[in-house]
């Protein structure tokens, strides 16, 4: 059977990635983005039964308008993939103002948690389902320069096992660090030097049957999935 997978940041990078890996195994895809015309791209490629809405994740409300909707079409997801992040510009800490560091909590933290607010708890009724999260290498370790992003993963990773915590028996929620991957967001700190690592489509080979294949034995453990060789 099938999966019913909700994914956001599916406009690029990873998630565009994921997306297309996702599709063409047979899933079923409810992705959001907040670049509108790269949406109504996705929804003239891909069509029925997937469908891509602009929404931006920090915007607790706009999250619950989606969900609600998703929900009624399509019903809870089998598979919560909460892939939409930011990166602050490299500079130490304290010469990033404050609106530069909220953005990166905003989206990396509480836009996760929005999206958990409104599609889990259909999860939970359902008794069934994976809520995979986002971290990263910066989630587990520290380096100069990125400080408002090492402190957000860092909040994914304790905020999602507190979360693993919290459900059913028959349910997981997980933390995933993708490895290093050739994306914008690496580009903006590695530069050109980022185009020795991977690219998102070869990463998506087999980070596809990764996600697919995670259930609650994976509860609460903190994964890597990296392109490999």
């Amino acid at each position: 059977m099938s999966k019913f997978i909700v994914l956001t940041g599916v406009t690029r990078g990873l998630g565009r990635a994921l997306l297309e890996g996702f599709i063409g195994s047979g899933a079923t895809v409810a992705g959001c983005g907040r670049n509108s015309k790269a949406v109504a791209e996705l929804s003239k490629m891909f069509g029925a039964p997937h469908r891509f809405d602009t929404v931006d994740v920090t915007d607790d409300d706009a999250v619950k308008t989606w969900a609600a909707s998703v929900l009624v079409s399509h019903g809870p997801p089998d598979l919560l993939i909460n892939n939409a992040a930011v990166i602050n510009r490299p500079a130490p800490l304290w010469e990033l103002t404050a609106e530069e560091f909220d953005q990166v909590t905003s989206v990396n933290i509480n836009g996760v948690a929005n999206v958990i607010r409104h599609f889990v708890p259909a999860m939970v009724a359902k008794g069934s389902g994976v809520i995979a999260n986002f971290s990263s290498g910066w989630g587990q370790s520290t380096s100069p320069e990125v400080a408002p992003y090492c402190a957000s993963k860092f909040a994914i990773e304790g905020m999602t096992q507190a979360l693993a915590q919290e459900l059913p028996p028959d349910m997981a929620a997980i933390p995933v660090n993708p490895g290093i991957i050739d994306t914008e967001m690496l580009r903006s700190c590695f530069g050109d030097a980022a185009g020795s690592y991977p690219t998102p489509e070869k990463w998506a080979k087999k980070a596809v049957p990764f996600f697919l294949a995670l259930g609650p034995r994976h509860n609460g453990q903190s994964l890597t999935v990296e392109a490999g060789a």
